[in-house]
């Protein structure tokens, strides 16, 4: 049984992940943290980590990144690990979770998804054979109530494929303000925001006379959550140090 601390739980990703978790019989969650409280949750609800006092196996958190320094302090103090599915870090917050992993065991992934891990393992594999002689775009799509663009999957994305390209690339967000044509060394990144569409990624590989497209769509966020879960019972019992998807994939 792994003992799960939900940070964000009263937020729409936490609600999922409360739900998905009362349908399993390997893990529970014991403790919330959430600037907002829930009565109806079987568990405390704290607004600080300061004030959390259940025994947590593992932290799994979809927030906001204000709450990343307390969680941070509360995960190194009580030597519990953490699952990190936050999006919107600063390059500091980033490093941040990197330090902590040198004391503590830290998941972290911009995206939960099984389907969107396999996404960018192809994309990687594309990127490969194809080369320089094929242009790299990304188009990702989300409701009209996320507030980071590009989302982090998508730069997830780039930053995989960046790591297979000859050259260092340069990521343009906004080509309107470019009065050039397209370098080789580019990766287009361009955010569309809408309705309630729940996730949508494409990589489009553009070259002479031919292009080759991968798409994944997220159709609810039940796949979000159940691999935060999935992530945290991997968690459990790890030694310190950073750990993502691909790891619990080569475990299967």
């Amino acid at each position: 049984m792994t003992d799960i601390i939900l940070s964000g739980c009263c937020g729409k990703m936490g609600k999922v992940i409360v739900s998905e978790v009362a349908k399993r019989n390997d893990c529970r969650i014991v403790a919330g943290v959430d600037i907002f409280s829930d009565s109806s949750f079987s568990f405390p609800v704290y607004d600080d980590f300061s004030k959390v006092t259940e025994k947590g196996d593992v932290i799994i958190d979809f927030s906001n990144p204000v709450v990343l320094k307390a969680m941070l302090t509360y995960a190194l103090a009580t030597k519990t690990p953490c699952v990190i599915c936050t999006t919107g870090y600063s390059a500091e917050q980033v490093e941040d979770i990197h330090n902590a992993s040198q004391q503590i065991a830290v998941f972290y992934s911009r995206n939960m998804s099984l389907g969107i891990n396999l996404l960018i393992e192809l994309a990687k594999q594309a990127e490969k054979v194809l080369g320089s002689a094929f242009d790299v775009e990304i188009v990702e799509k989300h409701h009209n109530q996320k507030v980071d663009a590009p989302s982090g999957t998508a730069l997830m994305i780039a930053d995989a494929i960046s790591q297979t390209m000859e050259h260092e690339p340069q990521y343009v967000y906004d080509r309107h303000a470019y009065r050039k044509k397209r370098e080789r060394n580019e990766i287009g990144i361009h955010a569309v925001r809408g309705g309630t569409i729940v996730g949508e990624h494409e990589v489009i590989f553009a070259g002479h006379d031919e292009v080759l497209t991968i798409t994944h769509q997220a159709q609810s966020k039940e796949v979000f959550a159940v691999g935060s879960i999935n992530a945290g019972i991997y968690l459990h019992g790890k030694a310190c140090g950073m750990y993502d998807m691909s790891d619990m994939l080569q475990e299967k």
